[in-house]
This record gives structure tokens, sequence and C-alpha cells, in this order.
């Protein structure tokens, strides 16, 4: 199985996890609490892509150039955690904006 693919089936592994059972089970769901519970996933994740990869020299195709596994780790995680997150908040009805004042 190519790194990359692997990378992304953990990344997909830990978003799953956030969004279909730590997520949803918070008592309050707030943008606060969310970006608190994404820096646990994001650390995690990147936890285990470095303990696969570091020290390795494997180079990660991002189509327009390569990167070392925590470039790749991390930007795949953002954009595949972006529209989960969207929806996730609309679902939700939690506010991206701060209260004014």
């Amino acid at each position: 199985m190519p790194p990359e693919a692997v990378l992304l089936i953990v990344n997909a592994c830990f978003l799953a996890f956030a969004y279909l059972f730590a997520y949803p089970a918070m008592k309050e769901k707030t943008a606060e609490a969310l970006a608190k519970g994404d820096l646990a996933i994001t650390g995690a994740a990147l936890l285990v892509a470095g303990l696969l990869y570091w020290g390795s020299g494997q180079r990660f195709d991002l189509i327009l150039f390569q990167a070392n596994w925590f470039v790749f780790s991390l930007l795949t995680l953002m954009a595949m955690e972006l529209p989960l997150f969207l929806w996730f908040c609309r679902r939700h009805g939690i506010s991206l904006t701060p209260p004014p004042g």
C-alpha cells in the first residue's frame, strides 16, 4: 500500500471517530469545544504518522509538490476535516462568528 494511502486512512479513522462518536457525545457543542477536540485529534493523528514515518526519509506526493510525513499528514487532515467541520457546525447550530461586543 502506498504511504500516502496509509496516512489518508489514518486521518480518515481519526476523523470518523471524532465526528461520529466523540463530537456528537459532547455535552457542550461550541466552536471552542470543537477546537479543543480538534487539537487532540490532530495531535493523535500526527503521533501515529510520526510513529510510522519519523526518520524514514519517505517523501509524500501532494499533487503540486512533495512533502515529508508531517506536512502531508497535517495538510490532508485539514482538507479532509474542513467539510466535516462545517457540516457539523451547521447541523448543531454552532456559530463560527464571535459574539458582538
